[in-house]
């Protein structure tokens, strides 16, 4: 199974409905969790006395990868998760800018549209680094920042994340498609995918099972799948290498919002040693470590983020 391959994400069901709203340079699907009415919402839906807030999923995922922790808490914040350009529902932006940079102004631009900042604002792997620098530059759109195994520079990375940065490499990605058909099952790269991203994968029900072969097909049979895959890959590479103002850590040090750090001890894509400089980067962190989680927490142990996330809610 090739590193495209194992990069995407299983959704184990729909956030809900969600609306396409048009942004800089793209247009975004919006999701927001199912109500039960079957209805589309066409503009934010008033939450009365919950605050907004907005998730924006990881490299080769979708707003789905939300839909475990939005569904809890729900009675506390009024959530809404984007698929990043080139991801879930959206097409791949205008000037095919799949940077972190370029997904940045995407989610401020929806922001922006929606009126709905300053909200609590959640970012996995590839969507913490662009959650990161978002609340870096715009403070007035972020009143809290959760990062769930957040992809910021780590040098060397963990083996196990290797396959991703070969995606950076020219010619990579083209000798990767290449590759013999059988070595691309679906049901083989689900399988893959799901020991890559999660701590205990064993743990899974058949339905999860299911749905991730579900989502590998789909996914791989959009025209740009590969495409968005790899340029935004490209882009994280490009992140780290960044200096002086857009160096993600020296970007982690501006931020002012209040913010909680996600870990877990099995995450094979981004280290717990990541977390001892993230502590000390943010001016006001707290730390959640799950010694059984992965890279996906938010999904794997949806009930324990949720716990730290209505304590730092407390205290925002």
């Amino acid at each position: 199974m090739s590193g495209v391959e194992q990069r995407i994400l299983p959704e184990p069901a729909s956030p809900g409905p969600f609306r396409t709203v048009e942004v800089p340079g793209a247009v975004l699907a919006v999701h927001r969790p199912a109500t039960g009415s079957g209805a589309l919402p066409t503009a934010p839906v008033p939450a009365g006395g919950r605050a907004p807030a907005l998730f924006v999923h990881g490299l080769g995922g979708s707003a789905a990868n939300w839909t475990a922790l939005m569904a809890r808490l729900g009675g506390e914040l009024d959530g809404e998760a984007v698929d990043l350009p080139g991801f879930g529902e959206s097409a791949p932006p205008a000037d095919g800018d799949l940077g972190v940079s370029g997904h940045v102004r995407a989610v401020v631009g929806y922001l922006e549209a929606a009126g709905r900042g300053p909200v609590h604002l959640f970012g996995n792997s590839l969507g913490g680094a662009v959650s990161v620098r978002l609340a870096a530059l715009r403070p007035d759109l972020v009143r809290s920042l959760t990062l769930v195994s957040p992809a910021l520079p780590e040098l060397p990375p963990q083996r196990s994340a290797w396959p991703t940065g070969l995606l950076a490499v020219p010619g990579v990605p083209a000798l990767l498609r290449r590759l013999p058909a059988g070595r691309r099952d679906p049901e083989r790269a689900a399988d893959g995918l799901l020991r890559l991203v999660y701590g205990d994968p064993d743990s899974l029900s058949p339905a999860d099972r299911a749905a991730a072969v579900a989502q590998y097909r789909r996914r791989t049979e959009l025209p740009w799948s590969t495409g968005a895959l790899v340029g935004s890959a490209r882009g994280i590479v490009s992140a780290y290498t960044e200096r002086g103002d857009q160096a993600l850590w020296r970007q982690a040090a501006r931020v002012s919002a209040p913010v909680l750090l996600v870990y877990g001890l099995r995450d094979k894509l981004v280290s717990y040693r990541s977390a001892r400089r993230a502590c000390t980067a943010f001016a006001d962190s707290r730390l959640l470590v799950l010694p059984d989680s992965g890279h996906v927490a938010m999904m794997e142990h949806p009930d324990a983020v949720a716990r730290a996330v209505r304590e730092l809610l407390g205290r925002s």
